[in-house]
């Protein structure tokens, strides 16, 4: 029943959208609506090693979940098979996805001076002014920005090291989950997750990463893990609805019945919001208060085409593009797993604020990661493999994603 309500919801989004962009043209910002990019099928280089990538995946997957290496050989692949469906939009694409105007990488050769980029970085965020902020950088606090300027001082500037980058890190996300889960079942549904379409590459794939990592880290090292976490806070402002998995992860294997579990769950949780603050205070001493970004950021979000994307239509279409970044096998495997749980009330947050209005098919990367957990659990597992492996490929061989 989930996978017909879903697949009826793509299908209403896809003729919504069509109808709308015929009759109201630059209403949605979207041409391919519910997703962000163009109808335009095509094949590229990446196609043969997409396919051969997918096709060993679905034959030994659920083999590789137990083998003596599975963590570094599943990296590997998921790193394979990102860059293969980049590949499919050509080299050359995907090199340029993170150098136009409107990205990180337009204003990092005018950052020379970072504290006093820092001081400075709210007061320019807010559009229609002189220095005002590229869209991208203008849309996220300075972590994300600081993240490219680190890589270009350290010699890998351009947009080959910077998308390449953005697949490396994403990548960790499928090595950090089942370390976080216990459980490595999950690994062959992680490499052949959907989401991989819009992860090479964006920055927010490079966010899906990080978070995960710091999730992880959380279930082991509670101080470690909110460093990282606080760190994600300074990627997105979005990535604050993390709160949920942290939470899951900090005490989701606590025995509320033992006073001494309890008093153990609240002390993990007091280093991780330690953790989690210290970054927080170190970016304010630096000159960058989060809320007063978060605050302008929001009208930043509607002097653009965030004010005329329709509420009405994103509310519902927008988990119609999550349903294409899950696949069959993620929404079939939606179950009561405090971890789903946990990324679907992150994920109904996001789309209620009206904050997220198209592009939540990368927006919401670290969360839906987390919502394919429960694939692990299903019977039949190559032939839901396989139709993992057959969306991401429509996906990317269907429309030329901007992503």
């Amino acid at each position: 029943m989930r996978l017909l309500v879903a697949g009826l919801l793509v299908v209403a989004a896809v003729i919504v959208g069509l109808v709308v962009n015929l009759h109201h043209p630059g209403l949605l910002f979207a041409s391919a609506a519910p997703l962000f990019g163009d109808w335009r099928p095509h094949v590229g280089p990446g196609t043969p090693a997409a396919v051969l990538i997918a096709f060993l995946v679905v034959a030994k997957g659920p083999e590789l979940a137990r083998h003596r290496f599975a963590l570094p050989i599943a990296y590997a692949t998921s790193v394979a098979f990102t860059l293969s469906l980049a590949l499919v939009d050509g080299w050359g694409r995907f090199t340029t996805r993170l150098t136009t105007e409107d990205e990180y990488l337009h204003e990092v050769p005018g950052v020379t001076d970072v504290p006093a980029m820092l001081r400075e970085f709210a007061q320019r965020i807010p559009d229609f002014q002189p220095d005002s902020w590229t869209t991208h950088v203008s849309g996220h606090p300075p972590g994300a920005l600081l993240t490219f300027v680190a890589l270009d001082r350290a010699g890998l500037g351009g947009g080959a090291a910077a998308s390449l980058f953005c697949v490396l890190v994403g990548s960790l996300a499928v090595v950090a989950i089942p370390r976080a889960l216990n459980d490595n079942a999950v690994l062959p549904f992680l490499v052949l997750f959907p989401g991989a379409v819009w992860v090479g590459a964006s920055a927010d794939g490079m966010f899906m990463g990080v978070a995960a990592v710091g999730i992880y880290l959380l279930t082991r090292w509670p101080l470690l893990g909110g460093i990282v976490l606080g760190w994600c806070l300074f990627l997105s402002y979005g990535l604050v609805l993390l709160a949920p998995l942290a939470l899951v992860a900090v005490t989701g294997r606590v025995d509320w019945r033992s006073a001494g579990a309890r008093a153990v769950a609240g002390t993990r949780l007091a280093w991780a919001v330690a953790g989690a603050l210290a970054v927080v205070g170190a970016f304010a001493l630096a000159g960058f208060w989060w809320l007063d970004g978060y605050e302008l950021v929001k009208i930043r979000y509607y002097q653009g085409i965030g004010d005329i994307r329709p509420y009405w239509y994103w509310v519902w279409a927008n988990l119609a593009a999550l349903a294409l970044v899950l696949g069959p096998a993620g929404i079939q495997g939606l179950r009561k797993d405090r971890w789903v749980l946990a990324a679907g009330v992150a994920v109904l947050a996001a789309d209620l604020s009206g904050l997220s209005k198209a592009e939540t098919e990368r927006i919401w990367l670290p969360f839906a990661v987390w919502l394919v957990v429960g694939a692990a659990r299903l019977d039949h597992r190559r032939r839901w493999l396989t139709a993992q492996a057959l969306t991401a490929l429509a996906v990317n061989h269907l429309v030329l994603t901007n992503w």
